[in-house]
């Protein structure tokens, strides 16, 4: 039998054109029986960059990552790694490592026994002087230098993660896959490790490749974030570019949060739509790519974007105060109108502070700008 081939051998076979991207999927697709997990994607990753899979359970952001990692086969489409394709290539020989959610730590071993476990397993066999240094390294890194003796049990939760993120980059991979791997953890808990996950990012220069369904972890670590639907890549963009020109109402939905407000696109120019409610309330914004007059769509609208006042601006509307929720940074009113229902309003401290806030039953004004609102084709 011929001896099975190493990602090295792969590597040093001629390269062309091989660019900033480290890794790609190209029209890829992976069914499970008569489920088709994920279809069509096709996606390159940066070296050096932080990208993010998000969407809600279900959407094939895990099966997409799992495909990188190797543990599972494309049905159809080529992933490439280095400008290679490495469908058959097996997850130990790729130059990659995983982060799991469950961390899938050793709680027999020690702390440095975990991080070491990869590079022990390595032929040639590493020695065993090397093995230690590289260890303390990475313990230093993920500043658990003096735990390399404790118990995996005698660990907090963030130290575990640590243990876990030490033992993935202690390998120096070029892709490191994070499995929602800060799921378990409390939300200040998580803040931190958010912090900390971006700072070794850029200390190491590696490729993080993240899958989440948390919208906040994946606007405040990613440079890029890939949303997924039903298996389908949505749209890839940076998470300003997502929040600001989102490309349907899906991704303003699962991207932050907005308001919608159904209707007719009445008309489209110059950059600029109109829509005409079922009440007959005519509502301007930026026109999305695509958007043509005489269909149906929405108007976006972010809650910080909306302006309440006690009195009436022009075009502003009536609005009855019906919920106040006060959350330190900003304070957060679900108001009702006459015709368009339930919108939502974040008004920061400092507006608060200036002007008494609003109280549950009392008629408030809001307006908006025709730049802040986005009317979008319906989905």
């Amino acid at each position: 039998m011929a001896p099975k081939a190493s990602f090295a051998q792969y590597a040093a076979r001629p390269q062309a054109g091989v660019s900033a991207t480290v890794a790609e999927l190209r029209s890829v697709s992976k069914s499970f029986g008569d489920v088709l997990a994920a279809q069509d994607l096709n996606l390159g990753i940066a070296r050096g960059e932080f990208l993010s899979f998000l969407g809600p359970s279900g959407c094939g952001k895990t099966t997409a990552l799992r495909m990188l990692a190797g543990f599972e086969a494309p049905s159809s489409g080529e992933v490439l790694i280095d400008g290679q394709v490495v469908n058959a290539l097996e997850p130990f020989r790729r130059p990659v490592n995983m982060v799991f959610q469950s961390y899938a730590l050793f709680p027999h071993l020690t702390v440095a026994d975990n991080i070491g476990y990869g590079l022990r397993q390595r032929r040639p066999r590493l020695p065993r002087q090397e093995i230690a240094e590289k260890v303390g390294r990475a313990l230093e890194i993920v500043r658990l230098s003096g735990f390399d003796r404790r118990r995996i049990w005698e660990m907090s939760g963030g130290q575990q993660q640590r243990v876990a993120l030490a033992r993935a980059i202690v390998n120096e991979p070029k892709l490191l896959l994070l499995d929602e791997p800060l799921a378990a953890l409390d939300r200040k808990l998580r803040k931190e490790m958010q912090i900390e996950l971006q700072d070794l990012q850029r200390q190491l220069g590696i490729t993080f490749v993240l899958v989440t369904h948390d919208q906040e972890e994946a606007l405040s670590l990613s440079d890029r974030i890939c949303v997924m639907r039903a298996g389908r890549i949505v749209q890839v963009g940076s998470p300003q570019e997502l929040y600001d020109h989102p490309n349907s109402r899906y991704v303003a939905d699962f991207v932050g949060t907005s308001n919608f407000f159904e209707g007719r696109v009445d008309a489209v120019e110059g950059g600029r739509a109109r829509l005409v409610t079922a009440s007959g309330l005519t509502l301007a914004g930026r026109a999305s790519a695509g958007l043509a007059a005489g269909t149906t769509g929405c108007l976006s609208i972010r809650p910080e974007q909306i302006r309440m006042t006690r009195a009436p601006e022009p075009e502003s509307q009536a609005v009855t105060v019906h919920n106040r929720i006060f959350l330190g940074e900003h304070t957060e009113y679900l108001v009702r109108h006459e015709t368009l229902g339930n919108i939502n309003v974040l008004t920061p401290r400092q507006a608060e502070q200036a002007d008494r806030g609003f109280e549950t039953g009392e008629t408030a004004h809001l307006a908006w700008s025709d730049a802040a609102a986005l009317v979008l084709k319906n989905d």
